[in-house]
């Protein structure tokens, strides 16, 4: 990975509120829901997050640029001595050049401590290469690295209600790219809060990882409006039905069902259809209200007209 500054574009003095604003407005400018058309955003996306994670926590940002941990936030070897393994080559100390410029006793040195670890001696017959845990709290041992649970992230998914009622699951793009298919609990409601468990922010050191806190809210739809778990709306009805009585077609969340219409039906006085309308809490639905919407016939209707005139003169 890049060095995290150069993701971000930030200056390696940046104050941590030059740091936020940087992130947030790559993330926004990457985002996959931003660029579908981009294959590369996602890796861009998750390579600016996880420059984030290094720069945005202070106790990783100041290993970093210790050089304690490189740019994906793993540790280095930082040698014996806080040296690095090249130390031994240039000038360790006297006799450094006796043997290749100082790998010779770095060699011994190694062999010194693997030969007694294996029961040998100085010489090469009592060093064999194997693994080997120094024991100490430096960077990278079980010992001496922190834990830290990873932060939590926040993400918001828009649902339409037809979905609502298909019990069908939502798919949703968390910050670091990964996508879910989420079931939602009986009864969300409109602002709901879910947390998805283990899908924020990696740990450090083996720690857990963060939860995405996940906002769920409904898509405006072009007829309902949501009361609660009950649909109001209105549908249009002919004078003569409204008048007279009659039958509506009423395009439900489920599909078309037939709504009677009494007579003399005003939109003053709305129909209900019991169970159409979301699913509640007890594994019921609630209700749609229907208010008519009486409507002319298009164009006009001369006989109607001329029996309105009629009336109004008496």
């Amino acid at each position: 990975m890049r060095d995290p500054y150069d993701v971000l574009g930030v200056a390696r003095g940046a104050s941590e509120d030059e740091i936020k604003k940087a992130f947030r407005k790559a993330a926004k400018k990457h985002h996959p829901d931003q660029n579908r058309e981009n294959p590369k955003a996602k890796d861009a996306f998750s390579e600016i997050n996880a420059a984030y994670e290094i720069l945005g926590d202070k106790e990783k940002r100041a290993q970093f640029d210790r050089g304690e941990i490189d740019a994906e936030g793993k540790p280095r070897f930082q040698g014996f001595g806080g040296r690095g393994f090249e130390g031994f080559g240039r000038g360790a100390g006297p006799g450094a050049g006796a043997r290749g410029g100082g790998q010779g006793i770095f060699d011994d040195f190694l062999t010194d401590i693997l030969g007694q670890a294996m029961g040998g001696g100085r010489g090469t017959g009592g060093f064999r290469r194997t693994s080997f845990d120094f024991g100490g709290a430096g960077p990278g041992s079980e010992h001496g690295t922190e834990r830290h649970r990873g932060e939590d992230v926040a993400a918001t998914v828009e649902v339409a209600l037809e979905d609502l009622v298909d019990g069908e699951k939502v798919r949703v793009t968390l910050p670091s790219g990964k996508v879910l298919d989420v079931s939602l609990p009986e009864g969300v409601t409109n602002g709901h809060k879910m947390r998805l468990k283990g899908q924020g922010h990696p740990g450090s050191g083996g720690a857990a990882a963060g939860d995405a806190i996940l906002t769920v809210l409904f898509q405006k739809h072009p007829v309902w409006t949501v009361d609660g778990f009950d649909l109001r709306g209105d549908v249009p009805v002919a004078l003569e039905d409204a008048a007279l009585g009659g039958k509506v077609r009423v395009n439900t969340l489920d599909g078309p069902v037939e709504m009677t219409i009494p007579p003399k039906s005003t939109g003053a006085r709305a129909l209900r259809l019991r169970g159409k309308g979301l699913p509640n809490k007890s594994g019921g639905r609630g209700d749609l209200y229907v208010s008519p919407r009486i409507v002319l016939p298009e164009g006009g209707d001369a006989e109607l007209e001329g029996f309105l005139r009629a009336r109004r003169s008496r």
